[in-house]
């Protein structure tokens, strides 16, 4: 299979090898509205493609013309299905894991999916390639790598996650011709909670790593020394906050403790302790001397308030409602509107009159 770039290749229309294919021209108005400059060599390839389609051929030299057009264009849909449609057709009809063609078309996956990283035909193909390899864990292996170019690219993570549901050890709905599972036998889930401790040690603000925490703490399933779920809970909870505490400011931190809290349905008041010296300058609310590993207090570098603190103990309050506490979070609405977050001014102050409204409803009704 080639690997040389478009550009070191002959048109095809210059090729003896593909004189019996007609091309046919991508069809255009007379007059264009937006016309789009393709390349000669862009054009010359996908009108090869549509004559190769027109007449169903389905061979090797076809896989070569699909990549010569992924190459210049890696999101175009159709090459990247009539490719694996071509893929289908030349694997044998047995052994197809150990297929040199397939494995061939693995090592190009790797090229490739470095090369377009953000391209989701890319991953989308790679899903299918897997489904015929059943080897999962080497893939776990390359988003590892894949990782260390991108750390939050939403295509890897989501990616990882899909081959963690799919193949992920018991419960794992895969099974190949034989009714044997190549490399699915073994229990992926093993040390992916300490990949991802690694990876938001290297970045806490990282919000593609906190989202897969929270897939594999609560989003799928209930592995094997996880099942006393309240010590769980609490490890999270002490987990995130630590966090929140190296970096108050970090939305993704205090979007997993709501997730968290939501998800175990936990009141919000739970954590209140923990977040209130957060939502206040410092100075302004008093902190305890000693030290709770299990509430870190804010650190002395901390710029204070912190406007996820502020919101969070907003809607604290209102959760617990009454007038008392209403007000209390109108204050602090008010607060992130003239000053600490100005640019959703309009948002807090509609809050604001949420919760007047919501008051004058309770008062009525009592």
């Amino acid at each position: 299979m080639s690997t040389e770039t478009p550009d070191d290749e002959p048109l095809y229309a210059n090729r003896s090898d593909w004189k019996d294919v007609e091309p046919l021209e991508q069809y255009e108005d007379i007059n264009p509205l937006a016309p789009i400059f393709y390349t000669e060599e862009y054009k010359d390839a996908t009108n090869y493609f549509r004559g190769i389609v027109k007449r169903g051929e389905k061979s090797p030299r076809v896989l070569d013309l699909t990549e010569n057009i992924i190459r210049q264009n890696p999101a175009h849909y159709s090459a990247w299905q009539y490719r694996y449609e071509t893929l289908l057709a030349l694997l044998p009809s047995d052994n197809v894991a150990s297929s040199p063609i397939l494995e061939a078309e693995v090592r190009l996956m790797d090229e490739l999916a470095v090369l377009f990283l953000k391209t989701y035909q890319v991953w989308h193909h790679r899903r299918l390639l897997v489904a015929l390899t059943r080897k999962p864990k080497r893939e776990l292996d390359f988003i590892r790598k894949g990782l260390e170019a991108d750390a939050k690219n939403y295509h890897t993570w989501s990616y990882r996650q899909w081959l963690l549901g799919t193949f992920g050890g018991r419960g794992a709905n895969v099974t190949d011709a034989e009714g044997g599972v190549e490399d699915v036998d073994e229990d992926l889930w093993i040390g992916e909670l300490d990949f991802v401790d690694t990876m938001l040690a290297q970045d806490v603000r990282n919000n593609s790593a906190w989202h897969h925490r929270f897939f594999v703490v609560w989003g799928c399933g209930v592995r094997e020394g996880d099942e006393d779920r309240e010590r769980v809970l609490k490890r999270e909870l002490t987990y995130v906050k630590q966090n929140i505490s190296l970096a108050p400011s970090n939305p993704s931190a205090w979007n997993y403790l709501r997730g968290v809290l939501t998800h175990t349905r936990t009141p919000f008041s739970a954590v209140a302790d923990f977040a209130l010296p957060y939502a206040y300058p410092r100075g302004a609310y008093h902190v305890k001397d000693v030290v709770d590993l299990e509430n870190p207090s804010p650190s002395d570098t901390a710029q204070l308030p912190c406007v996820q603190a502020m919101e969070f103990m907003a809607d604290v309050w209102e959760r617990e409602g009454g007038e008392e506490k209403t007000e209390q979070a109108v204050k602090m609405w008010t607060s992130l509107a003239n000053e600490h977050d100005t640019i959703r001014k309009k948002y807090w102050e509609h809050r604001i009159r949420e919760a007047h409204l919501a008051l004058k409803g309770q008062k009525r009704a009592a």
